[in-house]
């Protein structure tokens, strides 16, 4: 039985663990050869490459500190594949700050991996992706529904889905794709607030789907949009938050 994305090479950012993690193990079993990006976690990417070799998958991984002004330019300079036929923008910060609490420092380390490296490091790839190539950009059910805590990072996620749109514009004569997926709160490091106290029954509440989310299931999102089936879908925002607030 063939896969999906024999021949095919992807670049995930933020991908030693998580959402990230998952996404390149998923795109890894659709066939892809995959590229885990990290900036810090270098055990961590290492299993991630690890288990998909295992399987008999193909993956590598490579460093560059996103939250740098050059980090973008560092990557995509230190990419030796020839092309990179599908880009996950999937790197990410989100550090619980009230208005009051934001400095500049914290808005600058969010503007740079959040939404600094989303713009350049496409940018600097653009000639890597060949016509026909996919863009998924990882935004969040926040830039819908207040979250308390987290103004700047959810105003990052805004600039993310308009990005997305006006890069699907800006390169759908390439028949380049270029898609945002929101997931709402995952079982992640990054939501670990749901496992304290109430933080299941505040679910409960906000979500129409019981349960929480899991990493893999905004992986085969991921995967629908970078594979045939997503061939004719641009420039959306897919929400993967379980029916947050509805």
């Amino acid at each position: 039985m063939s896969k999906v994305l024999s021949n095919k090479v992807a670049l995930i950012t933020g991908a030693s663990r998580g959402i990230g993690a998952a996404i390149a193990k998923r795109l890894a079993a659709d066939g892809a050869e995959v590229i885990v990006h990290y900036g810090n976690s270098a055990a961590e990417a290492a299993n991630v490459v690890a288990s998909i070799t295992a399987l008999g998958g193909k993956a590598s991984a490579i460093q560059a500190d996103l939250s740098k002004g050059d980090g973008p330019a560092k990557l995509a300079a230190t990419i030796q594949h020839a092309h990179i036929d599908i880009l996950v923008n999937n790197a990410g910060i989100a550090p619980f700050a009230t208005i009051e609490e934001t400095t500049e420092a914290v808005f600058d380390e969010l503007s740079n991996v959040n939404m600094k490296s989303v713009f350049f490091l496409t940018q600097k790839l653009l000639a890597k992706i060949p016509d026909g190539g996919r863009i998924i950009n990882l935004s969040s059910a926040v830039t819908r529904v207040y979250f308390p805590g987290i103004p700047a990072y959810s105003a990052t996620k805004g600039y993310v889905d308009a990005l997305t749109l006006h890069f699907a514009g800006a390169l759908g004569s390439r028949n380049i794709t270029v898609n945002a997926v929101a997931p709402g709160a995952i079982d992640t490091q990054m939501s670990s607030w749901i496992h304290q106290p109430g933080g299941t029954d505040m679910l409960k509440q906000v979500q129409a789907l019981s349960g929480i989310g899991q990493p893999n299931q905004i992986a085969g999102v991921v995967a629908f949009l970078a594979g045939p089936d997503g061939a004719w879908t641009t420039g959306q925002i897919i929400d993967a938050s379980g029916g947050m607030k509805l």
